[in-house]
């Protein structure tokens, strides 16, 4: 069975975007985009929430054909146009898009099911939840969320949209690996304990 890691960035006190969606605080720099660039290679099926997806769409597919396009920009590009993307919307319609596939409802059945599906390469591959806290949230109500990528940003916001929140029962996680960074975010990595 294929799990499914939510990767993002968090504030010191839980939140993973200011009150009104703000990401300006998140730091990041070729040191983190080396070590997450290595790992998300690995993977081959990217999961979104629509904003999150939108944003995506609107930059990727073609940054890395600009004049200042990054040696991120250009990896992260490539990368981005051959995985397979999954949508939870309820307001996105499939349209024929390739290699991506949307999912409106019966998300429990919607999911497991890609998660017992096989890799073109036969490898079971991580699916990477990227950002998108309301579909973090709906897939966390759900027991979907097998693994936590957190990169601690060294900031308490205040106030935002908390990663964690609507939690029923405790989540056991046992910590995989640490990795601290130059510019002082942290990256905890966490996999869900199911005993």
């Amino acid at each position: 069975m294929r799990k499914i890691i939510s990767f993002m960035h968090i504030s010191l006190d839980g939140f993973v975007a200011g009150p009104n969606g703000e990401m300006n605080w998140i730091k990041a720099d070729e040191e983190i985009f080396d070590y997450v660039g290595k790992r998300i290679r690995e993977g081959d099926t990217a999961l979104y929430g629509r904003l999150t997806y939108q944003m995506m769409e609107s930059y990727w597919p073609t940054a890395a054909d600009k004049p200042t396009a990054t040696k991120h920009d250009i990896e992260h590009s490539k990368w981005y146009s051959k995985v397979n993307k999954v949508v939870l919307s309820k307001t996105m319609k499939d349209t024929g898009l390739t290699n991506t596939k949307f999912i409106s409802d019966n998300l429990s059945d919607s999911i497991n099911e890609i998660k017992k599906s096989r890799p073109a390469s036969g490898e079971s591959k991580e699916i990477l939840l990227f950002g998108s806290p309301t579909a973090t949230h709906s897939l966390m109500q759900q027991n979907l969320i097998d693994g936590y990528w957190l990169f601690v940003n060294p900031i308490i916001l205040g106030q935002g949209i908390p990663l964690f929140v609507d939690i029923k029962d405790k989540i056991k996680l046992n910590l995989l690996s640490t990795q601290q960074f130059t510019c002082g975010v942290t990256e905890l990595n966490y996999t869900v304990d199911r005993q």
